[in-house]
């Protein structure tokens, strides 16, 4: 004889208890905009201001179910690695609370974190501006010598393969280059009159008017 089982509530669970529970997208910026809405003392104003330590816990229980944790970690690395917050560190003597209160003194070994990461990233940017100055000062010497490989050629009396070996240059690629100049050379302005920009003009060149300045004379 078979028996049926009565059935439970926790034997059979319902749809709704099985369905995941429904998790918000935010990106760091959206989080970054809810913060400044919901705590604007500390996240908004346009300042930088030293979070206090564990503020993620904070953050969740005084507005729960507003974030996961996984996006205010997100937001919160973003955030503490701005050249601003990093620059404020350096500076500041205190943390702050959500309620832009002081919540604790800023130790040195995180002031002088800060400092180092600060002198680390002005290094490196003095670096990409001394590369991307180079890659400008070959590309303009490159073409200056493209113009100059056009004058030549324009006006050599020797033949093809001599000016090549002269040059440097292989005769498979001496059209490119030669085209490359021509390009360059009608898309460049034109030149500058010089001789009239440094020269006077010709009224500045005369003397004053006659019975402007000049002191009458006796009879």
């Amino acid at each position: 004889m078979n028996e049926t089982l009565p059935t439970t509530p926790d034997a059979v669970p319902s749809a709704e208890a099985a369905a995941p529970a429904t998790v918000v997208e935010m990106t760091p910026a959206a989080v970054a905009a809810q913060l400044k809405q919901l705590f604007p003392a500390l996240f908004a104003g346009g300042n930088f201001k030293p979070l206090k330590l564990r503020v993620q816990a904070d953050i969740q229980e005084r507005a729960p179910g507003v974030f996961t944790k996984a996006q205010l970690s997100a937001f919160l690395r973003r955030h503490t690695g701005a050249t601003g917050y990093l620059i404020a560190l350096s500076k500041a003597t205190h943390r702050y609370d959500l309620d832009g209160q002081e919540a604790g003194e800023l130790s040195d070994e995180h002031r002088n974190a800060a400092r180092e990461e600060l002198t680390r990233r002005k290094g490196l940017q003095q670096e990409r501006v001394a590369a991307e100055q180079e890659q400008v000062n070959l590309l303009q010497q490159q073409r200056r010598n493209r113009a100059g490989l056009l004058y030549d050629y324009e006006r050599t009396t020797l033949t093809l393969p001599n000016f090549c070996v002269l040059k440097g240059v292989t005769v498979e690629e001496l059209p490119g280059l030669l085209e490359i100049a021509k390009q360059e050379r009608a898309e460049a302005p034109p030149p500058q009159q010089a001789r009239e920009s440094r020269e006077p003009r010709r009224d500045d060149r005369r003397g004053p008017p006659r019975g402007g300045n000049r002191p009458p004379q006796r009879r």
